[in-house]
């Protein structure tokens, strides 16, 4: 007898793909596992580095008994003293022997983490204006050398899900802008991607990114959320599954998130590549 399983670590070029197929392998719908992003996806600079998407899917309520286990393992290493320490100890006694009894330590360790939070939140404001402008930058100087006028201003935006990360968001406006678009979004797709790149190594890290052209971008998200009730709705009526058209991977997504707290239907991504798309199934009353 196949004994079942109750998660399952999936590697996958994004983190769509590693859900899809850990549903797959565990034999569940969305509604039934909690997922656990171990690794964001980071994409390749210049054909070097870049790793894949690390997913955890396990079934609600049920605790891998590897969660149990490492946390303590980690404890251990940290708790472990290193060989200096015997040599401290006695000017660590020396000094509690020097400390006035009288005067107060309260007030200095209360004065510590206060000072300590407001240069972290500095630093935090001063790192996402850095990234702010450096974003502003690269794109300004690419829709230069393509010879088109534009204003670009950068903010970042909340994740719609507990999953995600704060995206930076680019908008770029103008007139006629159309050329930066292109069929079914492929220029502006790849203005995003190139822009993407030079803003990772100029940052030395990754950054959720995405360039929106003249409200596009929001148009485009709308749309799909629209037409992913609709065809929920024929879903329900008809008693059969629903095929969307093939979509990018930040597309798919949008449609699993319109439709992940619909109480009838349920959606699961099929096919390879360009051809990925979004399937929409009734749920088993």
């Amino acid at each position: 007898m196949t004994e079942q399983k109750f998660y399952v670590d999936i590697t996958a070029a994004n983190v769509e793909d590693a859900i899809d197929q850990g549903l797959a392998a565990l034999g569940l719908t969305r509604t039934q596992v909690d997922v656990e992003i171990l690794e964001h996806p980071r994409p390749k600079i210049l054909g070097f580095g870049g790793r894949d998407a690390l997913v955890r899917i396990k079934k609600q309520g049920y605790e891998p008994p590897s969660a149990q286990t490492e946390k303590p393992a980690e404890k251990l290493v940290e708790s472990k003293p290193s060989q200096p320490a015997p040599a401290a100890a006695p000017a660590a006694k020396q000094a509690a022997k020097t400390t006035s009894v009288d005067e107060p330590r309260q007030p200095v360790k209360a004065e510590q983490p206060a000072s300590q939070k407001s240069v972290a939140n500095d630093e935090n404001t001063s790192e996402d204006e850095q990234v702010i402008q450096t974003a502003i930058e690269v794109v300004t100087e690419l829709l230069e050398k393509m010879r088109v006028q534009a204003e670009v201003s950068a903010h970042f935006v909340e994740p719609e899900d507990e999953l995600d990360e704060k995206l930076l968001w680019v908008d770029v406006e103008g007139k006629d802008l159309s050329i930066l678009i292109g069929r079914r979004s492929e220029t502006l797709n790849a203005l995003q991607y190139i822009a993407s790149l030079i803003i990772n190594k100029q940052l030395g890290r990754m950054v959720p990114f995405m360039i929106d052209v003249q409200g596009y971008r929001n148009r485009r998200t709308q749309q799909i959320r629209q037409l992913a009730l609709r065809m929920a709705e024929q879903c329900v009526k008809s008693g059969r599954r629903q095929m969307l058209e093939p979509m990018s991977a930040h597309e798919r997504r949008i449609v699993h998130l319109a439709l992940r707290e619909h109480k009838k239907v349920y959606t699961e991504s099929v096919g390879e590549g360009e051809s990925r798309k979004v399937t929409i199934l009734p749920k088993k009353e």
